[in-house]
């Protein structure tokens, strides 16, 4: 699956709220059952923070985008169940961070590696679009090949780019089970296996980063398809 196809399958219209209620065990299954019994789909359910109070367990808040279902529907739904103090609208990550760029690796390659994807973020953000890059410094093959498997479970990560200096063994199995996933894989030139098993090798950590949003950009005119397998 390509990563276009994968953002066109997720990109479907959603809508959020934010549900103080009880710290019980029981109010999450149940503030999910009845989004279901109401026809919406749950897409991401997350506890924003709780809120202790004296020595009872106090309450906490969580925040859930949902398919399928309209905002009135859904506040009356969720009001409804026993145990939620309070419920309001709010804003769906995707309309307010949009697509996410992933940079993974060393912290003076990732660090030019963001220069030239937050450059050509603000370009396209500022026709409209909405994209973010976030990065994360690591040392050692078992941490960056965790960090690359859970690239796929991050809410709307678009592609990877790894910026480091050598890099292979479980970080390069990484790197194929997250393209397998639908996220394609751009990676600095460097020392180690992990070059034959990115989509596109780039020697430049500025252009890297550049050519990654470009990729996730929709008012861009660069096809990561046609650049598959080559280096630069």
């Amino acid at each position: 699956m390509t990563a276009r196809r994968r953002a066109e399958r997720s990109s479907a219209p959603t809508v959020a709220i934010r549900v103080e209620h009880a710290d019980r065990p029981d109010l999450v299954p149940a503030i999910a059952a009845r989004v279901a019994d109401a026809g919406g789909t749950v897409r991401t359910l997350t506890t924003v923070r709780r809120i202790p109070e004296g020595e009872g367990p106090g309450h906490v808040e969580s925040e859930l985008e949902v398919e399928s279902i309209g905002l009135e529907d859904l506040l009356v739904a969720i009001g409804a169940v026993q145990g939620v103090l309070g419920v309001r609208a709010t804003r769906s990550l995707d309309r307010v961070f949009g697509k996410r760029v992933i940079v993974v690796g060393g912290g003076a390659q990732i660090a030019q590696v963001a220069l030239g994807a937050v450059s050509e973020a603000d370009r396209h953000n500022l026709r409209g679009e909405l994209i973010s890059v976030d990065t994360i410094p690591l040392v050692s093959e078992e941490k960056i090949a965790a960090a690359v498997r859970a690239v796929a479970d991050l809410p709307r990560a678009r592609l990877l780019v790894l910026a480091g200096s050598i890099m292979g063994g479980d970080i390069s199995r990484a790197a194929d089970e997250l393209r397998a996933q639908g996220i394609p894989v751009i990676a600095l030139n460097m020392v180690g296996s992990i070059t034959e098993h990115a989509d596109l090798v780039v020697s430049d950590p500025v252009q890297a980063g550049t050519m990654a949003v470009m990729a996730v950009a929709d008012t861009a005119t660069f096809d990561l398809e046609r650049q598959r397998g080559r280096r630069y």
